[in-house]
Formats: structure tokens, C-alpha cells, sequence
């Protein structure tokens, strides 16, 4: 792809971000990563070790940050200030990295974020000098809230997180693309390279998944299967599609010059 993903500043090639969990171990996890192409990985502070847990195998030793930019997460929060000493505690982890994914969720059946107390946490941590990437409802209200606090970007839900059930309301991931300066990268819900294709086509700016291939039957080829759904997707929406004609047919072929006319 000739246009790059550019978040906080920095600039990526790949418009594909990944998460770490679910898979069968470690290496499967490389390898799956590998084959996506992907960059940014994000890791669940709370239920990966990256360093905390010195007798426990390191993430970090398997996704090295000079080779992958980390996106350490807080995955299992549901408060603003579970969410926030997750991200202090990243930081000291990661040695002073700023780039960060906030979620707070509102509940465990559901997973869907909690936004005020995302809201509350945003605030707090971009005071303190985070860069914040943040898992969002799909409402543009509260997207444009997140992009005022200061967020990096906005990530809004497809559909449920590990739900595969693909982007249930374009309309209302339209709105936040059209009002948005900052990045929207579709988040949650994506079941299948299609799905993650229409998320590019729609003007989404990236897409973060990682169910979605963790637990396909074959990972590493899904993970192969996405990248190349991402980078159609994009392309298409820089091409521009055709306009929708619902009452009109058009050949493809001239009807000019017609033998016999």
C-alpha cells in the first residue's frame, strides 16, 4: 500500500492491527502475526505477562517492541480507575511507552464499553501524558467527546467483541468517519476478511481483530486471508466505487456502433 496509517505521529504501513490472546501458544501467536503483516499488536496487561510475572514465558520475548510496536490494553476493566493503573503499570513495564488502548467495559456478558467511565478514564490519562487509543460504542456523539479530550483514535465496536457477527451498523460507523480528524479503526466484531473489507471500504482507517483469527480453524491463514481483505478494502475506497443506480441498469459494453445499426 502506498498511503500509510498514521497514529500519534508515527506512521505504518499496514492498516491491520492484532490482538495476542487465544491462541494455542506463543508461537502459533508469531506466526499468526506474521502472516497478517501487522505492526501494532495489542497485549491484555492483565491476562498476558509481558515482565510482571518473572517465572512465567514473556510475550515480549516472542514479539520483540523493536520489532512490533506494543499497544498494551486494559482488557478486563471495568472502572476508570482499574483501567488507569493498568496503563500506569504498562508504562513502567514498557519503559515509559505512551501509546496505549483504553476499554472499560460495562459488563462481562456483553462486553460493551462502559462511556462514561471511558470517558472519565481518557481524561486522566491523557493529562498524564498518554497517547490513547479507545474502544468505543459506535455513537458519534461520544466519539467526538473522545476525539475532544485528545485521543489519538477512536476504535468503535462492529458488533461484540468475540462475536464474529461483522459490522452491524454502518450508518453510525459512517457519521464517525465523516466527523472524525483522528484515526477510526473499527474494533471488535469482525468475523471474516470480508467483513474487515467493508470496514475499509466504509473509509475506516484501520481494523483490530483478533478472534477472528485465533480461532479460525486454520489461523495462520486467516491471519493471511485479513491482510489482504484490509488492503482490498482500502484500495477500493481510494479507487472510489461506482455510483449505486437502483432503478437504472448500464452495459458494460458501448451500445454506439452496433453491427446491424
Amino acid at each position: 500500500m502506498s498511503d500509510s496509517l498514521v497514529i500519534a505521529g508515527k506512521s505504518y504501513a499496514s492498516r491491520l492491527l492484532v490482538g495476542t490472546g487465544k491462541y494455542r501458544d506463543f508461537a502459533q501467536t508469531r506466526e499468526a502475526i506474521d502472516a497478517s503483516g501487522a505492526q501494532i499488536v495489542t497485549v491484555a496487561i492483565r491476562r498476558t505477562n509481558i515482565g510482571q510475572n518473572a517465572d512465567e514465558p514473556n510475550l515480549l520475548e516472542v514479539l520483540p517492541p523493536d520489532r512490533f510496536t506494543i499497544l498494551p490494553n486494559t482488557a478486563g476493566c471495568y472502572s476508570a480507575d482499574d483501567a488507569v493503573r493498568t496503563l500506569r503499570l504498562a508504562r513502567e513495564l514498557l519503559d515509559g511507552h505512551a501509546l496505549v488502548k483504553l476499554e472499560v467495559l460495562g459488563d462481562a456478558q456483553t462486553l460493551f464499553p462502559n462511556m462514561p467511565e471511558t470517558l472519565k478514564a481518557a481524561e486522566t490519562l491523557v493529562k498524564e501524558g498518554f497517547e490513547v487509543m479507545v474502544y468505543c460504542s459506535d455513537d458519534p456523539i461520544q466519539a467526538q467527546m473522545l476525539e475532544d479530550i485528545g485521543c489519538v483514535a477512536v476504535m468503535p465496536l462492529a458488533s461484540l467483541i468475540g462475536s464474529g457477527m461483522g459490522i452491524l451498523n454502518p450508518w453510525n460507523l459512517q457519521l464517525i468517519i465523516d466527523r472524525l480528524q483522528v484515526p477510526v479503526i473499527v474494533d471488535a466484531g469482525v468475523g471474516t476478511a470480508s467483513d474487515a473489507a467493508i470496514a475499509m471500504e466504509l473509509g475506516c482507517d484501520g481494523v483490530l481483530m483478533n478472534t477472528a483469527i485465533a480461532k479460525a480453524t486454520d489461523p495462520v491463514r486467516m491471519a493471511s486471508a485479513m491482510k489482504k481483505g484490509v488492503e482490498a478494502g482500502r484500495e477500493a475506497f481510494l479507487a472510489g466505487r461506482m455510483p449505486r443506480k437502483t432503478y437504472e441498469a448500464s452495459p458494460s459494453s458501448p451500445t454506439a456502433g452496433l453491427i446491424g445499426r
